[in-house]
């Protein structure tokens, strides 16, 4: 028996290992090279490679073969790729299996999963405790990030805004216990030491959070230059603008990988399974000593969750948030069974047009051919 190849070393840099070695042999005796998505521009990308950065595009077999928008790749993702130093522009054949993946359902009323970063090992769930902390927002985040099967650290940016920073973070750790919660001040001197011991070589982080929670003065702090643009809140709400406008993964100084998101005003879920019952642990605790195991907690005697929330043991926001999530949850997988394939036809409409528009635009482009 043949062992395995040990990862190619040029690639470890930019979080190859050896799983991803394994899923990668099988294409290596076809000439594919291989590389990782560090930006993703509307079907353009740029991606990181043992011969640098290569612009590159995917082939026009790829498009035929993806089913919906969430096949295609993502940031973080591993990609087979044909290159030759002549080329302009890489040509991405092949997706290599996410190991982790953080979705969301995409913003508006299409059924649809949008891919926000694959291949993810720890997802920061940036808050600011200006206006923008919401205990509420952050049960949806830790859903995400469960789902996801990355950890997850919560991060409670401008802790220099308040008096005592630690009483912010108690209330994180009451509704997200074993969840490491870090106070930190991206724009004060020795802010983010904590998490800068916390990040490890060839490691990939991801900051998720609303627009005007610092994530761009986070990596700024953290890579030492000012490489994103930042731009001061609201003064009334705090409510920021979208600085970021594409997802962009760097290489900090100590050999760890940051992905930069831009802000999210939606954090809807696509899926959960027990991811809800995981975030929702206390809840979960409860309902196991309801009189009916099919209790759904809002009208049934016997049921442990309500008199829990009447005697005020549970803090009724939180019962509230775990039964709109639960509904949106139902409501979400009963339109996914309602409409098969809907959403394919229509994404196969859209990706005929942009076919057409990309060759009118590059005629010369060794996309059209593949």
């Amino acid at each position: 028996m043949s062992q395995p190849s040990a990862p190619e070393p040029e690639l470890i840099p930019f979080g190859w290992n050896a799983d991803f070695e394994r899923q990668a042999a099988p294409l290596r005796p076809a000439g594919f090279l291989f590389g990782r998505v560090a930006i993703e521009d509307r079907e353009r990308y740029v991606l990181l490679t043992a011969r640098g950065e290569r612009p590159a595009e995917v082939s026009g077999r790829f498009m035929f073969e993806a089913e919906s928008p969430a096949d295609y790749p993502k940031v973080g993702d591993w990609v087979a790729i044909a290159d030759e130093p002549s080329w302009e522009t890489a040509i991405i054949h092949s997706l290599l299996p996410r190991r982790t993946r953080l979705s969301r359902h995409v913003a508006g009323k299409r059924t649809e999963e949008q891919v926000l970063a694959a291949n993810i090992d720890v997802i920061l769930l940036v808050q600011g405790l200006d206006f923008d902390f919401n205990l509420r927002r952050l049960e949806r985040q830790l859903i995400m990030a469960q789902k996801s099967g990355a950890e997850a650290v919560v991060l409670l940016n401008k802790a220099d805004l308040q008096a005592d920073p630690a009483r912010f973070a108690a209330r994180v750790r009451e509704i997200a216990p074993g969840i490491e919660v870090l106070a930190v001040s991206a724009r004060a001197s020795g802010g983010l030491d904590e998490v800068r011991r916390r990040l490890r070589p060839g490691k990939t982080y991801v900051l998720i959070g609303s627009s005007g929670v610092g994530k761009s003065t986070i990596i700024n702090a953290l890579t030492g230059s000012e490489i994103l643009a930042t731009a001061p809140v609201r003064e009334d709400d705090s409510k920021g603008r979208h600085i970021t406008v594409r997802r962009q993964l760097l290489v900090l100084p100590g050999g760890s990988l940051l992905l930069d998101t831009p802000g999210v005003r939606e954090f809807q879920l696509w899926e959960a399974d027990g991811a809800v019952d995981d975030v929702f642990s206390d809840i979960a605790a409860l309902a196991a000593s309801c009189r009916y195991d099919d209790c759904i907690h809002v009208h049934e005697t016997g049921c442990a969750v309500r008199e829990a929330v009447e005697s005020g043991k549970l803090p009724s926001g939180r019962y509230e948030s775990y039964l709109k999530l639960r509904k949106e949850l139902a409501s979400l997988e009963s339109r996914r069974r309602e409409k098969p394939g809907s959403d394919k036809k229509q994404w196969s409409k859209e990706i005929h047009v942009a076919l057409k528009t990309f060759r009118k635009v590059n005629p010369k482009s060794r996309f059209r051919d593949k």
